[in-house]
């Protein structure tokens, strides 16, 4: 199966809420003809559906699925449910004028949320009568409501484009009320066989349904994976993600979008340490696919479709520098064991514990007699580690803490003498630094602070690292040379 030439383009959920400036735009602007056409665009669900379909990705606030999961009889994920189908419409009369269009939207979301509701109430009395796992189910349920969100958010799209002349084409690769079973290239493939992408624009579902189990993997980064296998099954010249913010220097939502500077030119490296960061240009996993394939990735504003925004490749830096500061806030899980020292793989079981509760490692430090995990999780599955823990190391101390990695990255840091810049940075900024290191690889340095410092932190970085040129640098490292000379020229000729 062959395709023309073509990009494949993804929408974030937060870009998404304003499809219909973007319709006028990016999708369409001054294109006509042929030239609206040779694309692909995946897209995720309108902003906050996933949070209210799963949990709040930043604060843990249940969703349906968590609601349904810990269901004690009171039924709240059926309330949860309908408050997803308001929210849905909400999104959808934002977006659509035609009262005809919102018809047909409001019958699809009750199709769908109807079609859930039954068959999550089905499961919960199944599981009653003893013989069947409401466990052993509850990764299936993740992808059915996940699967949702983004229906909704394509086939509203569609249908604007559509309402503007535009021959756009609803992609679902949910598996909605599909009984057959396939891996992911091949829902991709059956999905594409029949598109002519010189006539048809595709609207296609960020979460695609498949045996592999995308949110097994990759949980809540299925759609940059999906983006990626479609752009790496369909051969496309570029993979394009459309973000609300230009990819800069640090978050321009705390600095302002003009005090922060565009990358513009970057590595797939400083795209996984900014995944690591949680900063996700685009998930490790799908830059693997794209790296692999050989299809270029660039990543813009999706609010200024003129500017070229930052392309990430495997080239080298031209010149050392810090190219972006961000931060994450993590748990600091701190294990001092004074029997560890010399003995071989003594953290194993503290890995085996992280890994059984589902916890993401951030970083990492140990020494002599302790080990310090940053972990990125919720208070209480720490509360549940750190029990584990206790079991495993009797005699140990153990400890948690709240805390925030403060890095700096770039694709190279040598000769900057960044991690005493950054040092020094921190302390004129009287900020308590509880740790920091920096790998011999050159590309992050890591700084632990408190957790209500983190964006005081973010700043005094930017503006030591990021804002003050390599001149200015060079001038600083020469007159500090330049003192070092007169202090021992002092003291020499004092001793003589």
């Amino acid at each position: 199966m062959t395709f023309p030439a073509h990009t494949v383009e993804k929408i974030g959920g937060t870009s998404m809420s304003r499809i219909h400036e973007l319709r006028d735009t990016l999708i369409v602007g001054d294109r006509k003809a042929d030239a609206l056409f040779h694309r692909v665009f995946v897209v995720s669900a309108f902003g906050g559906i996933t949070n209210l379909l799963l949990e709040h990705k930043k604060t843990g606030e249940p969703g349906v699925y968590a609601l349904f999961a810990n269901d004690d009889n009171d039924h709240s994920w059926l309330d949860a449910l309908t408050r997803v189908a308001e929210a849905m419409g909400a999104c959808h009369n934002k977006v659509l004028h035609n009262a005809a269009d919102r018809t047909l939207a409001e019958d699809f979301v009750r199709d769908r949320i109807e079609g859930a509701r039954n068959c999550l109430y089905d499961l919960r009395r199944l599981c009653s009568y003893g013989h069947f796992r409401l466990s052993s189910q509850m990764m299936i349920v993740r992808e059915l409501l996940s699967g949702l969100g983004e229906a909704h958010s394509a086939y509203v799209t569609t249908l604007m484009l559509q309402r503007a002349g535009i021959n756009a084409r609803f992609v679902d690769l949910s598996g909605w009320r599909d009984e057959t079973e396939c891996n992911l290239q091949a829902r991709i493939a059956g999905a594409f066989q029949d598109i002519d992408l010189a006539t048809e624009l595709p609207i296609v579902t960020g979460y695609a349904q498949c045996r592999e189990g995308l949110m097994r993997e990759y949980d809540r980064g299925y759609s940059e994976v999906t983006f990626s296998n479609i752009a790496a099954f369909t051969g496309a010249k570029e993979a394009i993600i459309h973000k609300e913010f230009h990819l800069s220097s640090a978050d321009p939502a705390l600095f302002g979008a003009e005090q922060v500077r565009k990358l513009g030119h970057t590595n797939y490296d400083v795209a996984d340490q900014l995944s690591n960061m949680g900063m996700e240009a685009i998930h490790p996993n799908a830059a693997k696919i794209l790296r692999q394939s050989k299809v270029a990735l660039r990543v813009t504003n999706a609010f200024e479709p003129a500017d070229p925004g930052t392309l990430i490749d495997e080239q080298a830096a031209s010149a050392p520098g810090v190219e972006i500061i961000t931060g994450l806030n993590v748990v600091a899980l701190e294990l001092f064991e004074q029997d560890m020292v010399g003995v071989k793989g003594c953290d194993a079981a503290a890995l085996d514990a992280l890994r059984r509760h589902n916890v993401r490692i951030a970083s990492k430090t140990s020494n002599a007699n302790s080990i310090t995990h940053y972990v990125e999780a919720p208070l209480k599955i720490v509360r549940r580690v750190v029990s584990d823990l206790e079991d495993a190391y009797p005699s140990a101390k153990i400890s948690a803490r709240n805390v925030a990695i403060v890095s700096a990255i770039g694709r190279d840091l040598s000769g900057l003498k960044a991690f005493s810049r950054g040092l020094m940075s921190l302390e004129t900024a009287e900020i308590d630094l509880i740790a920091a290191h920096q790998t011999p690889r050159n590309v992050d340095i890591q700084f632990v602070v408190p957790r209500e410092a983190a964006d005081a932190a973010v700043m005094a970085l930017h503006a030591a690292l990021v804002e003050a040129s390599r001149e200015d640098h060079l001038q600083q490292v020469a007159s500090a040379n330049n003192l070092q000379t007169r202090h021992r020229l002092v003291q020499y000729q004092k001793q003589v």
